[in-house]
């Protein structure tokens, strides 16, 4: 069965986010942070198969599997995915989405 999410899009999705990387013995964790609170964090692995399932990722950014994706494939902008993150009630609202 193919990934939904690999570890390349895992990076890219981190990468998109902002995501501040700490690094650990078997996994980074990519911590993701909005107006200095923390609201998302996942585990990317450090083995060098880049296929290596990462399919926690939707669920740890508050998403489905297909929108992850979109988020690590370039459609979705991380203002959109906060909106998302505020409509879902994981955000407060009334600030502007960076």
């Amino acid at each position: 069965m193919a990934r939904i999410i690999t570890k390349e899009l895992a990076e890219k999705i981190a990468a998109k986010l902002g995501a501040t990387i700490i690094s650990g013995s078997a996994h980074d964790l990519a911590c993701i942070y909005h107006e200095g609170v923390l609201i998302a964090q996942f585990g990317i692995r450090r083995g060098s198969e880049k296929d290596k399932g990462h399919d926690h990722v939707p669920e740890a950014i508050h998403l489905g599997p297909g929108k992850a994706k979109r988020l690590g494939q370039c459609p979705m902008t991380k203002k959109q995915w906060l909106d998302v993150m505020r409509q879902k009630g994981q955000l407060p609202a009334g600030r502007e989405a960076e």
